[in-house]
């Protein structure tokens, strides 16, 4: 059995990246481009939108695979400090600070720090050209 899966490891390291990277940008879209209106987001201060905007662009870097190991650093970081600036004052469980989220992101991108893009990603690309 694992033999059998570890041959399609590449193509899910890749996959996993492009949908960590969705993900993220999604709540970018959000929060920048206020679509969709979310009700908590009507006027956001300007740590939100910050925060926003390196989601919205760091998470385009990791759909795409252009610099990934950086943007998955910092969006790692990112998500640390969302957090236990954000989450993590409002109570000591994840389940009831609602910060499962950011806890996942940031293992996720942390993840792909060090394991990098994947095979189908414009950073492999770019490495074979060279």
């Amino acid at each position: 059995m694992d033999q059998m899966l570890s041959k399609f490891q590449p193509v899910a390291l890749s996959l996993f990246r492009f949908v960590t990277g969705l993900l993220l940008f999604q709540y970018g879209i959000a929060k920048i481009l206020k679509f969709p209106v979310l009700p908590n987001f009507a006027d956001p201060p300007p740590l939100i939108l910050t925060a926003g905007g390196l989601e919205l662009v760091l998470g385009a870097l990791l759909m795409v695979g252009l610099f990934s190991r950086i943007a998955a650093f910092i969006l790692s970081g990112e998500m640390a400090f969302a957090y236990f600036i954000g989450h993590f004052p409002r109570g000591f469980l994840p389940l009831i600070n609602n910060g499962t989220a950011a806890i996942l992101f940031c293992f996720a991108c942390l993840y792909l720090a060090t394991a990098g893009g994947g095979p189908y990603s414009l950073d492999a690309m770019m490495g074979k050209k060279s």
